[in-house]
């Protein structure tokens, strides 16, 4: 099996957050790029990959894995040398499994439902409790560690630090203040600043092409 690991991959979407994990892995990787506008992500040959016409997804060899939180817990054990990921045997494994798990089972459920405008579930039924118990339970986390597990950064981090972002940029989330240092922090280390310059530039690369043949 090949070490290269193949990323299907479109600016701005949550495969940024991936991208930026294989740069602080210092991972070798190819970038297989998705025009959105173009319906790219739509065509045989990619819905062959994963049905659901998203990214992110990575390749290695003959593995696809699809799913977020999947990915990110993949490529941190496939590079265990980085120091991004806690030993199976350490004490800190089950709590890095933990906010992965928290992210996509509360955070982001709970995000999406704020942002639509939608009533909370039942507190009996709810994946997540309720918005402010999630983000109580984040804030409370950060309130007194640079990191999501105290004073390491891991793979965790990349995706918290990714999610935190995104929702004060659209005003989902409050801006506490443990967010801001937080995000503020971890968005000065080089690896996001490269992919989100890099990202930028090929949004609007992406844009031109669709404006070309008349997509808006």
């Amino acid at each position: 099996m090949s070490d290269r690991v193949e990323l299907f991959y479109a600016p701005q979407t949550r495969a940024t957050g991936v991208r930026v994990l294989l740069e602080e892995l210092e991972a070798p990787y190819k970038l297989n790029v998705l025009n959105f506008k173009l319906g790219e992500n739509r065509q045989q040959d990619y819905l062959k990959i994963n049905p659901a016409g998203k990214v992110p997804v990575v390749r290695r060899g003959n593995a696809i894995i699809t799913e977020q939180v999947a990915i990110y817990l993949y490529l941190a054990d496939l590079f265990p040398e980085k120091g991004l990921t806690p030993a199976a045997e350490s004490p800190q494994r089950g709590p890095y499994l933990r906010w992965f798990v928290y992210i996509a089972s509360c955070f982001e459920p709970a995000l999406v439902d704020r942002a639509l405008n939608r009533e909370e579930p039942p507190h009996s039924m709810s994946p997540y409790g309720t918005f402010d118990t999630v983000m109580e339970n984040m804030r409370s986390q950060l309130a007194d560690n640079p990191f999501v597990l105290g004073e390491r950064m891991t793979a965790v981090d990349v995706l918290w630090a990714m999610g935190l972002r995104w929702g004060m940029m659209f005003g989902i989330i409050p801006e506490f203040d443990e967010f801001k240092s937080y995000t503020e922090s971890y968005f000065r280390r080089p690896a996001p600043r490269k992919v989100l310059e890099e990202d930028q530039a090929m949004a609007t690369e992406q844009e031109e092409a669709a404006a070309l043949v008349g997509i808006a």
